[in-house]
Formats: C-alpha cells, sequence, structure tokens
C-alpha cells in the first residue's frame, strides 16, 4: 500500500465506563474506496465521527492528510466532505442554498464564483435543473444527491459517506453506488463508506473493514470478506444472499 492518507491508530472511545471503540487501527491508500461494516451497535458511526473530528477519541490518533483530526479539527475537516445518513439538509433552504452554505462557510470567493461552484457541484451529481426546489420536494435518492453535492463541492481530498444508500429502493441504490465510483474515479477522492447493504459494498468497495463489539476483527477484499470464517460475517453474508425465507428448524 502506497502512503496513507488516512491513518487510525490505536483508537479507543469510551462513554463513561463503556468501550464503543476498543484500540482500531486501520491505514487507508489515496483514491481507496473502504466500507465500515458491523452489527449495530459495533461502532461503525462512532469510528467515522472520529475520522471527522466530530467526536474525540479517549485515546489514539487519527490522521488525515497529514493532520492530526484530534489537535486540527478544523484544519482536517478542510480536506474532509462529510455525507450524512439522513442527508442532513436545511428544511427550511433551496438545493442550491444547502449546497452554497459550505462554500460561504469555507472557500474566500465572490458570489458570481460561488454560484458557478454550487452549480457544477449539483451537475456532477445529475441535478441541473433543481436548484431552486425544496428538500421536501425530492426524492429520498435526490436528497442524498443534494448531500454529496454540498460535501463535493469543497473539493475534498476524502468523502465520508454515512450510510448513503440506507432507505432507498434498488435502483435508485445502484444509481449512488454507480455516482460514488464515478466520483472516485473523476477527482481519485479517497471515500470511507459505512454501509449494512452487503450488495452495494460488494459493488463498490476495495476493502472491507469490520467491526465487532467495538473491535476491528476483519479488514480484507469483498471476496475475502465472503469467505470469512467470522460467524457474524458468515451470517451477514448468507442473510444478504437468501432469496426465500425459510422457518423451517
Amino acid at each position: 500500500m502506497s502512503e496513507a492518507i488516512v491513518s487510525i491508530e490505536n483508537v479507543t472511545k469510551r462513554f463513561d465506563a463503556r468501550a464503543v471503540l476498543e484500540d482500531i487501527s486501520l491505514k487507508i491508500a489515496p483514491g481507496e474506496m473502504v466500507a465500515i461494516m458491523g452489527s449495530s451497535g459495533g461502532g461503525k458511526t462512532t469510528l467515522l465521527r472520529c475520522i471527522s473530528g466530530l467526536i474525540i477519541p479517549t485515546k489514539g490518533q487519527v490522521i488525515v492528510d497529514g493532520i492530526d483530526v484530534n489537535a486540527e479539527p478544523e484544519e482536517a475537516r478542510r480536506r474532509m466532505g462529510m455525507v450524512f445518513q439522513s442527508a442532513a439538509l436545511f428544511d427550511f433552504m433551496t438545493v442550491e442554498a444547502n449546497v452554497l452554505f459550505g462554500i460561504k462557510r469555507q472557500l474566500k470567493l465572490s458570489k458570481t464564483e460561488q454560484m458557478k461552484v454550487a452549480a457544477e457541484a449539483l451537475a456532477r451529481v445529475g441535478l441541473e435543473g433543481n436548484e431552486h426546489k425544496m428538500p421536501a420536494e425530492l426524492s429520498g435518492g435526490m436528497r442524498k444527491r443534494v448531500g454529496i453535492a454540498r460535501a463535493l463541492a469543497l473539493s475534498p481530498k476524502v468523502m465520508l459517506y454515512d450510510e448513503p444508500t440506507t432507505g432507498l429502493d434498488p435502483i435508485t441504490t445502484y444509481t449512488i453506488d454507480a455516482l460514488m465510483l464515478q466520483l472516485r474515479k473523476e477527482f481519485g477522492m479517497t471515500s470511507l463508506i459505512v454501509s449494512h447493504d452487503v450488495s452495494s459494498v460488494f459493488r463498490t468497495a476495495d476493502r472491507v473493514a469490520f467491526l465487532h463489539g467495538g473491535r476491528l476483527v476483519f479488514v480484507g477484499t469483498p471476496a475475502e470478506f465472503a469467505e470469512a470464517d467470522d460467524e457474524n460475517i458468515q451470517e451477514l453474508v448468507q442473510k444478504s444472499r437468501a432469496e426465500k425465507m425459510s422457518l423451517d428448524n
């Protein structure tokens, strides 16, 4: 692996006496797409928030593009784009205003330049012509794409996706998967994806990191993940492939 753009080193996170993450270490290469999977409560979203600087680990270190996230969270976040599970759009703002929100805060541009960056970001996710719509007028997939456009507008080196396909139908899920791959191809950006969707992960990820009980129990390719001996992984893979449910003992 080439020099890591994201380096997670011995990260532990406790809330009171409960350890949500325990001694997590993982290195991610530039341009790599890594899926973070695991059972509910396994620590996936907590790990993503530690990487983004929204949560400070109890112990350990996260380095993004040479920046210590714990010491300089704002500087590190300038290198990252965050796509939240629910898209986290401001319902009282238009699509355009949602995308402009981060641009106005972080980029020193004229109003004309700001509008141009927003329009380009929306065009890249296939939403040109929707600038003046309100979030309530959009489908779930369109809302997700607005969230991606908002992050993309800041030209991040690393994209963090929290359950990007949750609640979407299979066709829309496939469209979002294709968009994430296209953005990686076009901009060479590194992607970390928290997901429960095995099919989506197998289509998109270079590697899978699996968390169980707050510990990192597997890191490998999707093919290796499908054949892993871990019983929790096997249960997830087998149930995702089940074509018909049987209640027989």
